[in-house]
């Protein structure tokens, strides 16, 4: 069964410069770093309310991470759910005829990860992981309050992504311009591809605080400019490992 959003994942040129705007300038504590050999990369996990953003760098120059980085430079990677047992889940997709990337789970930062093809997901990469116990996640300053996606087609997407994770559809726009999918406390908004953009992509985080003035000054000390806008907040990127950000207040 899955259970949450359990991570978003930002790929980054460089973990230590990354951290230096996630960590430092937004104040999103570490929860776990290291080196993962078999993805050849080094990743950090910072709570953020709910869930939690990984930071993951290549440690090679042919990973998947590091051509990623090479075709779309820092930005948002994959979205990692959670399932109460990652093995099963993939038997259960196999058996519906679901391309994967990994038939079998193995070690990851979360804990047993498997990898979904993304032409298995409306083109978005889709991680399941299984943690390796409870942990309660340090307070944050902000949450992860949904995640922003751009498909070809709207509602197919939202049909597709609903039927394999079961996730709880929400709010959606008569004229397919948006939809929401809801997974534990954290939304994905899908809304159609930009006439510059060839394949569906995630595009930003949304995120909310209970201290928007605080988290401006941080920002503003950083040397990271905000954009107001009539619901909080909106940073783009610019800062090292940085994605675009909508900041609302609680």
């Amino acid at each position: 069964m899955i259970t949450r959003v359990h991570h978003v994942a930002v790929a980054v040129r460089d973990l230590e410069a990354a951290l230096g705007f996630w960590r430092d300038a937004l104040g999103l504590p570490v929860v776990h770093a290291a080196e993962v050999p078999e993805q050849r990369v080094r990743a950090a996990l910072l709570a953020c309310g709910p869930t939690e953003i990984e930071l993951v760098t290549p440690t090679t120059p042919d990973g998947g991470v590091a051509r990623f980085l090479d075709r779309r430079g820092e930005a948002l990677h994959h979205v990692c759910l959670e399932s109460d047992d990652v093995e099963r889940e993939l038997r259960r997709l196999l058996a519906t005829g679901v391309d994967v990337l990994d038939t079998k789970p193995r070690p990851g930062l979360a804990g047993q990860v498997a990898f979904l093809h993304p032409r298995a997901c409306a083109g978005l990469l889709v991680e399941l992981a299984t943690p390796p116990g409870p942990r309660a996640l340090p307070p944050s300053p902000l949450a992860v309050v949904a995640v922003h996606a751009k498909v070809p087609d709207v509602e197919a997407a939202g049909q597709l992504l609903q039927d394999l994770f079961a996730a709880a559809r929400g709010l959606s726009a008569p004229d397919g311009g948006f939809l929401h999918l809801t997974l534990g406390e954290v939304t994905i908004q899908l809304t159609p591809l930009t006439a510059d953009m060839t394949r569906s992509a995630l595009t930003a985080l949304r995120l909310r605080t209970g201290d928007l003035g605080g988290v401006a000054q941080r920002l503003e000390a950083a040397g990271v400019a905000g954009q107001p806008t009539r619901v909080g907040l909106a940073v783009g990127p610019g800062a090292p490992g940085s994605v675009p950000l909508i900041i609302q207040d609680r």
